[in-house]
């Protein structure tokens, strides 16, 4: 730390005297790079001087390798201009990017020498990094996903650009009280990023409300409302060990100058003197506003919109940018050069929008504008959960984007047309099919059909969640066009999830397979398969997990006050609290071991498995139930933990504010994860795959990605329970017909929640939705009550396996040994092939 002055109680300037403050924008070495953070230090201040703490340092850092970062930037961007390469541009309104200084140390390959630069200030670089705050850009495995993606596009050299929207205020952040869970704004920026660059010569308008213009000729124009400018933000995406440095563009909302009222405001009306600037600041103010107010809605699908049409202005520019100076080109060339993925529903107002850009400024007809928005635009879809499944009130649509509805009406139009002249077998399901759902008490625009009817290409996530839209969510749409469905196995960044948050279990891999090129090659994993049964390598590999497991207990020790024994089997569940998530599954199954811990003897206790249960995730703010399966976690908690009878042998842990650094810690920590969602409700999950590649593992259902990760890392290293996709609507069917018979151990749970043990709070409406009253109308529609006995059966051989710890090092080598089907650069590479149709270009 610096020095005290010994006047006026200021610090002294950080070591000025012993490094020298001097730019080196591309420093290699330790002096070099130490120089370079003491020049922004000095040169690029934000502080008051005299002050180099930890979180001055931290952004010194920072803007320190963003000048190496820039540089590469700069060299790709010129590089794709001048190649003109077909290039994807990812459209997501989620990006759960983590912590971008250690990723760029890592990526760039400097870590030691970015180490040695912060030592000389007396600073070390771990300490350092833990200044930065999680980016409030995203919520879930959507926003994780996307990231990856663009990690493995900048690592495969391919020409990519991300588009987001830059949330203030993120979605929440997550404190827990005795109440539950309590939602605060996210502060991510609440001083500044040092990782974004605003480009203030690249703003687009983007119009809502108003009304469509008729002109002489038939063409139409959109006109009046209001007009709100979208101003772009860029983040720089390093690639692995290459030189390619790719971009996510991020939106934000403004109001200029002249849309300021001065009259009014010395008139004293200040807040109609702003009225457009306050409605600009709405749009990227948080994430997933609530939506049961028509302000709400609107909001939302502003948001989705000022997206996509943000995005496709840049897009639309730059094409005819790399056109500037070529004699004719034509529009059916979009295609070759431009390939746009939407990333979930979210993003579906892209096609309607392309086609009024196409159509209205740039004056194509309808069959051209068509053709060219249908080859350009592909669909991934994420859920097969009805409420996911976005459907906008066409009164809010024609509110506020009254073009676009003609143009949607249009395009469902055309769509029925086709079915009539081609499929009549069809015809009596084109109420279910069409877009357009003209219900009179409630008609709205389904966007997945919009999406479907538009898109060249749509994919579903994992094998499974791709079977199920084929055979049943998208079954007529295959009929029609059987070569447009595909599946895309999600994928996660090896860099990431292994390299960088678990060093110890990297450097053991790269010794024993006597090569590092795993970090880009997950593939050759399957070379530590041969040493599943060597002594030496069980031993290093438990050393390397208690190293994290260590780590993992300081840091619930310092968010949650609860100690945890490390020799005890870590057992994590971190993702969205869903029902269909089934955390309430994981919790009774604790409740019911606290209940059989209490009532043998000390003696059969000293025989069982010491488990600490860890669960993380956030709860929508308006979804009730979710919340309370957050507060029944953390009453479980507080009883169990401060049991003297029971707390040697389980604990019960809430893990609060769960992001991408906390997954960072948890998950190289965690032995076992549970990835128990009714079968057939998860598309894929991203977290099952990054437990996996860190030799955790997994009790799970036969569910999303589940399904192929038990068949990469053999089935004997799965433990597997639950009623499989195909079983669950019979088995739905018998439970609505009171047929079904509950488990006396899941009765005897439910039970024991009632008796108050867990204090006052009335957990009834929880249970009743297990029973026969659940928010979907039907008693128990996730199967938590069919379920249990399987799951507990299956948690009984987990505690039977764990006991032999030579067994289960071998099974977690295996788990990791079988992890490479599933990097993102594996998913990328499918789609670069057989989606976007797009190549490598690599910087020179």
């Amino acid at each position: 730390m610096a020095a005290k002055s010994e006047t006026n109680g200021a610090t002294a300037h950080p070591v000025s005297s012993k490094v020298p403050a001097v730019a080196h924008p591309l420093a290699e070495n330790a002096d070099e790079i130490a120089s370079n953070i003491n020049y922004h230090a000095q040169f690029s201040p934000h502080f008051s001087p005299f002050k180099f703490e930890p979180e001055q340092a931290y952004y010194a850092t920072a803007e320190s390798v963003r000048d190496r970062l820039v540089q590469q930037w700069n060299e790709t961007y010129l590089h794709f201009h001048k190649v003109d390469p077909k290039q994807t541009y990812y459209l997501s309104m989620e990006y759960l990017q983590g912590r971008a200084l250690t990723n760029a140390i890592g990526n760039l390959n400097i870590q030691d020498a970015y180490a040695g630069a912060l030592s000389k200030f007396g600073h070390e670089l771990e300490e350092i990094a833990e200044q930065e705050k999680d980016a409030a850009l995203g919520n879930g495995g959507l926003g994780r996903l996307a990231s990856c993606f663009l990690d493995s596009m900048a690592t495969l050299n391919l020409p990519a650009w991300g588009y987001g929207l830059r949330y203030r205020y993120g979605l929440f952040k997550q404190r827990i009280t005795k109440e539950g869970q309590e939602e605060t704004a996210e502060d991510w920026i609440e001083k500044f990023s040092p990782w974004e660059v605003v480009r203030h010569d690249i703003m687009f308008p983007v119009r809502f409300f108003g009304s469509v213009e008729v002109n002489p000729d038939g063409s139409r124009k959109w006109v009046g409302g209001e007009v709100v400018q979208a101003l772009a933000y860029d983040v720089p995406i390093p690639g692995y060990k290459t030189k390619n440095t790719n971009s996510l563009r991020l939106w934000e909302a403004k109001a200029s100058a002249k849309d300021f009222n001065l009259f009014q405001f010395n008139d004293g009306q200040y807040e109609s003197a702003a009225a457009l600037h306050s409605r600009a600041h709405q749009i990227c103010a948080v994430l997933y506003p609530g939506d049961a107010t028509e302000n709400g809605k609107l909001l939302r699908l502003k948001q989705q919109f000022f997206l996509c049409s943000a995005s496709l202005q840049d897009i639309i520019i730059r094409f005819k940018e790399r056109r500037h100076g070529k004699e004719s080109w034509k529009w059916s060339e979009f295609p070759s050069k431009v390939a746009v993925q939407l990333n979930d529903t979210h993003p579906t107002l892209a096609i309607p929008e392309l086609m009024r850009l196409l159509l209205d400024e740039e004056g194509l007809g309808w069959d051209e504008a068509w053709d060219v928005t249908t080859r350009t635009i592909a669909y991934t879809n994420h859920t097969v959960l009805p409420e996911a499944l976005e459907k906008w009130s066409q009164t809010v649509m024609w509110k506020l984007l009254p073009r676009h509805m003609e143009i949607i009406e249009e395009i469902d139009k055309r769509f029925i047309a086709l079915i009539q002249a081609t499929r009549l077998d069809l015809e009596s399901k084109l109420p279910s099919i069409r877009i357009l759902d003209n219900n009179p008490q409630k008609p709205v625009v389904r966007m997945a059909n919009l999406c479907v009817v538009s898109a060249h290409a749509v994919n579903g996530v994992a094998q499974l969640h791709s079977d199920i839209l084929k055979s049943e969510l998208f079954a007529d749409y295959v009929s029609i066009w059987p070569t447009k469905f595909q599946n895309k196995t999600n994928g996660i960044t090896p860099r990431r999830w292994l390299r960088f948050c678990s060093p110890e279990l990297s450097n053991i891999i790269t010794k024993w397979l006597k090569t590092d090129s795993w970090v880009t090659n997950l593939d050759l994993l399957t070379g530590l398969r041969q040493f599943a049964d060597n002594e030496d390598l069980q031993a290093e590999w438990v050393s390397a997990k208690m190293a994290n497991k260590q780590r993992l207990v300081q840091y619930i020790l310092q968010v949650t006050g609860v100690s945890i024994d490390p020799n005890s089997l870590f057992d994590i569940q971190v993702k969205r609290i869903h029902e269909y998530k089934r955390q309430l599954l994981n919790i009774l199954g604790a409740i019911y071991r606290y209940k059989i811990l209490k009532e043998i003897s000390p003696e059969e206790r000293k025989k069982t498995t010491p488990r600490t249960i860890m669960i993380g995730g956030k709860a929508f703010a308006t979804y009730t139930n979710a919340k309370r399966i957050v507060r029944l976690v953390n009453d479980v908690g507080a009883v169990v933990n401060n049991d003297p009878e029971v707390n040697d042998y389980l604990k019960v842990v809430f893990v609060p504010n769960y992001n991408v650094s906390v997954a960072e810690i948890l998950i190289p920590g965690s032995e076992l994860s549970q990835h128990i969602s009714t079968a057939g409700m998860e598309a894929s999950g991203t977290s099952n795959m990054k437990f996996a590649l860190n030799g955790c593992l997994i009790i799970g259902t036969l569910d999303g990605a589940n399904v192929e990760i038990r068949e990469e890392i053999g089935e004997e290293n799965f433990f597997l329970f639950g009623a499989t996709a195909d079983e669950v609507p019979r088995l739905r069917k018998e439970r609505e017909n009171g047929l079904f018979k509950p488990d006396p151990q899941f009765e005897e749970a439910k039970q024991f929640i009632r008796s108050g043990v867990f204090g006052s709070y009335d957990y009834n409406p929880l249970l009743e939705s297990l029973e026969g009253n659940s928010g979907y109308g039907r008693g128990d529609y996730f199967l938590v009550g069919y379920d249990f006995c399987t799951y507990m059966e299956a948690q009984a051989k987990v505690d039977e396996v764990y006991r032999n710890r030579k067994r289960w090092a071998k099974m977690s080598i295996l788990s990791t040994a079988g992890s490479g089907k599933f990097s993102s650069d594996r998913t990328i590479s499918q789609y670069a092939k057989e989606i976007w149709n797009i190549e490598e270009c690599r910087i020179p």
